[in-house]
C-alpha cells in the first residue's frame, strides 16, 4: 500500500508543479489542491490500516467499491454506484425486461420504502402498496442498506423466491410477503376504448421503446372516431428523459419546448418537439398521482404549461432532477445527478411536484389510506428552487388499487366527464 500511496502523491505533485509552471493556477487553487490531497492521504491511510489489521482478509477491490458506494450514496437519493453486474442489469432495465419483483423503492426516514409497484408484476400481485416500509429482504435488515444493494437482493432468477418483511401504517406488527421472482416484461403502453369513443392510454414507465409503442397504440385508436383521449400516468416512476420528450411530441405542435435542463454551472440544454400533434387538438385529460415521478412529470408539466391537456388527480411525486449514467473503466458505472429540469414555463418541480388542474382524491375505503412517500420525504433530497406547490398530502391519502373497475375509479371517471362536457362548455357563449 505504501507504493500506491507514493504513486498517488507523486501524481498530485506533478500536476501541481506543471500547472504552476504554465501559470494557470492561482495561489488559492494550489491551496485547495493541497487540501484535497490531504483528504486523499487520509483515505489511503484508512485503506492501508484496514488491509493490514482487519480481523479477516479483505480484498482491496471490495474496500474501494464500498468507499465509492458510501461516497455516492451521501449525495442524494438518486445517485448511486453500480458494480459491473448491477450496471449490466440497469442497461437491461431500460429495455423493459429483467428478473425480479417489479417494485420502485426509495429511502424515507432511514427506512427502505415502496414508492410504487409496477403493474402486473409479482410485487403488485402479492399486495405490496405505495408507502409500505421494507424492514427486511430475505431476512436481512434493510437498516443502512443502500438502494442499489436492496434492488440487487430483490433481483434474481425467475422462479426463485424472496421474502420481504413489510410494515404498513396501521398495522400492529410486520408481515412477511413471500414473492416468487419472474421475468419482468414491463409493457410500458396499454390502450383501450372507454365509453365507446374515448381513447385511453396508460404509460407505466418510460423505456427505449415507449415512444414507438405509443405511436402504435395511437394508430390503433385513430381507427375509432375519438372524441378525446385520457393519458394515464398514475404510479409511473419515470425512466428515460429522451423517451419522455418523444412521447410529448405526439401531443404538441412542432417546435414547442418540452423541457430544459440546467447543470450547476448554469449551462442549459433545451428539448423541442419535431413532429405535429397526432390528435390535432382533440380534447385531452392527463391522470397523475403521488406515484407519478420524473419523466412522467416532464410530460405532464409540458402539457399543462402549453394548456394542451387538463390534469386530474393529486400532486405528483416531485422529482425534478436528471441523472446521467456514466460507464467506468472496469465495467462498473455511476448514476449521477447532473442537472435539474424545468418545465416550459421555467418551473422546477423538485420537492413540490405538479399540482393538477382539478384535484380529485380517491375515497378512503376499507382502511386503505396511508401517508404516501414523495421526493421531499426522501433523505438527502435536493433543495427546493421554486415556490412549493399546493400541499394536498398533509392528510392520509388513498392508494390507487390495481384491480379497481373503471366505474369505481373516481379520477378516471372525472376525466371521462371532462371530455364529454368539453364541446358543451366551449359552445357556451355569454348572453348578448
Amino acid at each position: 500500500m505504501k507504493k500506491r500511496h507514493l504513486i498517488v502523491f507523486f501524481i498530485v505533485i506533478i500536476l501541481i508543479v506543471s500547472t504552476l509552471h504554465i501559470g494557470k493556477w492561482t495561489l488559492e487553487a494550489v491551496n485547495a489542491e493541497v487540501d484535497d490531497y490531504q483528504q486523499l492521504k487520509l483515505f489511503t491511510e484508512v485503506i492501508s490500516i484496514v488491509e493490514k489489521n482487519y480481523v479477516e482478509k479483505v480484498e482491496i477491490k471490495d474496500l474501494i467499491y464500498g468507499a465509492i458506494k458510501g461516497m455516492i450514496n451521501a449525495l442524494d437519493p438518486h445517485s448511486s454506484f453500480m458494480t459491473p453486474e448491477v450496471y449490466k442489469e440497469m442497461q437491461v432495465d431500460t429495455m423493459g425486461e429483467f428478473g425480479g419483483l417489479g417494485i420502485q423503492i426509495g429511502i424515507k426516514e432511514g427506512i427502505l420504502t415502496v414508492i410504487a409497484p409496477i403493474d402486473d408484476t409479482p410485487a403488485q400481485k402479492a399486495g405490496i402498496l405505495s408507502g409500505d416500509k421494507i424492514i427486511k429482504v430475505a431476512g436481512e435488515s434493510t437498516k443502512n442498506m443502500s438502494l442499489l444493494d436492496a434492488v440487487n437482493k430483490m433481483r434474481g432468477a425467475s422462479g426463485t423466491k424472496v421474502v420481504l418483511t413489510i410494515y404498513r401504517t396501521g398495522w400492529k406488527d410486520t408481515k412477511d410477503f413471500s414473492i416468487v421472482r419472474e421475468i419482468i416484461k414491463v409493457a410500458s403502453i396499454k390502450q383501450k376504448i372507454i365509453d365507446e369513443n374515448i381513447g385511453y392510454v396508460k404509460i407505466t414507465q418510460f423505456q427505449d421503446k415507449t415512444a414507438s409503442d405509443l405511436e402504435e397504440a395511437l394508430t390503433k385508436l385513430e381507427k375509432i372516431q375519438l372524441t378525446g383521449l385520457i393519458l394515464d400516468m398514475r404510479n409511473n416512476p419515470g425512466g428515460l428523459l429522451v423517451s419522455a420528450v418523444r412521447v410529448t411530441e405526439n401531443f404538441l405542435p412542432s417546435k414547442k419546448l418540452v423541457v430544459y435542463i440546467k447543470d450547476r454551472k448554469g449551462t442549459t440544454k433545451e428539448f423541442y418537439t419535431h413532429t405535429k400533434d397526432r390528435l390535432n387538438g382533440l380534447p385531452m385529460v392527463v391522470l397523475v398521482n403521488q406515484g407519478s415521478a420524473s419523466a412522467s412529470e416532464i410530460v405532464a408539466g409540458a402539457l399543462k404549461d402549453w394548456n394542451r391537456a387538463v390534469l386530474v388527480g393529486v400532486t405528483t411525486f416531485g422529482k425534478g432532477s436528471v441523472q446521467s449514467v456514466l460507464p467506468l473503466s472496469d465495467g462498473s458505472g455511476l448514476r449521477l445527478t447532473t442537472a435539474r429540469y424545468y418545465t416550459p414555463k421555467g418551473i422546477s418541480i423538485q420537492n413540490t411536484g405538479i399540482t393538477p388542474d382539478i384535484l380529485v382524491k380517491l375515497k378512503i375505503t376499507n382502511g386503505n389510506a396511508m401517508r404516501v412517500t414523495r421526493e421531499r420525504d426522501l433523505e438527502k433530497h435536493l433543495d427546493v428552487v421554486a415556490a412549493p406547490a399546493e400541499d394536498d398530502s398533509k392528510e392520509e391519502e388513498e392508494i390507487l388499487p390495481y384491480d379497481i373497475p373503471d366505474k369505481d375509479d373516481l379520477q378516471l371517471q372525472r376525466g371521462v366527464d371532462i371530455i364529454k362536457s368539453w364541446k358543451v362548455i366551449q359552445a357556451i357563449k355569454p348572453a348578448a
